[in-house]
């Protein structure tokens, strides 16, 4: 980018919020669904814990924003290797959230055009229609991909504040799933059959929600007086995001039967349908492709910033680095999208529901790690806040716990297949090795 700083306070508080707000407000409610009331505590959780983190990740801002967020400052506190780790669980998880985006994109426009989606392939061709649009607008430049993100944050943050606002109001308290069912959840999801084995399902859950809370970090170089805006982008953003995502999801969950809620791939334009019509479902369906395709942007636009923060530091291949004419790390967007692709398509088979929990469960994890080091991290590196990193820390390792054993044991072989790569790349430059 050649010293140039095109995003202001409100790219990085569209990048934030808008990164936050994407799949997960409209399509979770279809996962949250059978642990109902519990669901609740989940997010009481999540909410909690996601603002420590955001005050854990403006901490580490404000002292020294770098390139890469939540791999740099694991670099600098525990070394190359560590960062190279935790650079490359983050990348998984960038990837596989652009896959779990693109399937809820198609989920929206399914109900706006149903024959869209009437068989899996289908499906799957529309998230990679999808997919590689956002790639496209990527490769015109970092610039136009900001101000892309602030119009399509308006259009969706306004909308869920509304609908949120005023839907909670007829939300029915009999129609949230009661404990005995979110047990028998948990334990289909290979969790713990009891009240806290559902908890911690929810927790892994609305995590999703509030990943990219620290979406500002990561392209630090491209952001004017990065060490005041970060800090701030981060912290209104999260609570923008948060607040209307909760109101949102709750209502839904308050609206539609669980058991047509789970089937759903779209609940809350079904719910507002129930309230309002076929047109308020229209319109729902239609804010939602618009957030989708928003957050599919933004994370598209860090899937290759954070390569090429990490190959500037000589931890991923040279090539990550390199810049386009528009000043656009290429290489970054076009193999990240193709692993996205990858993801969609080697699931296209399973219905879209199926194909996005399992995507959220596995970013979820490998998204966890990062969080897990940058609050240590900022337990090393700074002298304030250190209860509040504490705290962030705890949080990590329990959400991390909760994503369950399938998407820890993929999130964990998907890990060490990074460290051929580390050991090839130490090897060719053993000066840079700690």
């Amino acid at each position: 980018m050649s010293g140039a700083r095109p995003l202001g306070l409100w790219s990085a508080i569209a990048l934030v919020a808008g990164n936050m707000i994407g799949s997960g407000v409209f399509l979770l409610p279809a996962s949250l669904a059978p642990y109902g009331k519990v669901s609740l505590y989940g997010w009481a959780v999540t909410l909690g814990g996601a603002m420590l983190l955001a005050l854990t990740f403006s901490r580490l801002a404000a002292r020294g924003a770098q390139a890469g967020g939540p791999y740099a400052y694991a670099r600098e506190a525990f070394g190359d290797t560590v960062g190279f780790m935790i650079a490359w669980s983050y990348w998984i998880s960038i990837w596989c959230a652009n896959a779990a985006i693109a399937v809820a994109f198609a989920g929206s426009m399914g109900s706006l055009f149903p024959a869209l989606v009437a068989t899996p392939f289908r499906g799957a061709a529309c998230a990679l229609v999808t997919l590689w649009s956002c790639a496209a607008i990527n490769l015109a430049g970092v610039r136009e991909a900001g101000r892309l993100q602030i119009v399509a944050t308006m259009l969706k943050l306004v909308p869920l504040l509304v609908f949120g606002g005023i839907a909670i109001w007829w939300l029915d308290a009999s129609l949230l799933a009661d404990e005995t069912s979110a047990i028998a959840a948990a334990k289909e999801a290979d969790a713990p059959a009891t009240w806290l084995g559902a908890l911690h399902m929810t927790v892994a859950l609305t995590l999703w929600a509030f990943l990219g809370l620290e979406a500002a970090t990561v392209p630090a170089g491209a952001i004017q007086d990065a060490e005041r805006t970060i800090p701030r982008a981060t912290l209104i953003g999260t609570l923008l995001a948060g607040i209307a995502t909760i109101l949102a999801c709750t209502a839904v969950l308050g609206l539609v039967p669980p058991d047509v809620a789970a089937a759903s791939t779209a609940p809350m334009a079904d719910a507002a349908k129930s309230l309002w019509g076929p047109a308020a479902g229209i319109g729902i369906a239609i804010v939602a492709a618009i957030s989708c395709f928003g957050a599919l942007n933004g994370w598209v636009l860090l899937s290759a910033q954070l390569p090429m923060a990490a190959a500037n530091d000589g931890l991923f291949p040279k090539a990550f680095s390199r810049l386009d004419a528009q000043g656009t790390p290429r290489m970054g967007v076009l193999v990240s999208t193709a692993l996205a692709s990858l993801l969609v398509v080697a699931n296209y088979t399973e219905s879209l529901a199926k194909v996005f929990t399992f995507s959220i469960l596995l970013s979820t994890a490998a998204t966890l790690l990062p969080y897990v080091f940058s609050s240590a991290a900022c337990l090393k590196l700074g002298r304030r806040g250190r209860l509040v990193a504490a705290l962030a820390l705890i949080y990590s390792l329990y959400a991390l716990v909760g994503t369950g054993h399938e998407a820890l044991a993929w999130g964990a072989v998907l890990v060490a297949a990074g460290l051929p790569l580390h050991l090839a790349l130490r090897q060719a430059r053993p000066s840079r090795s700690r």
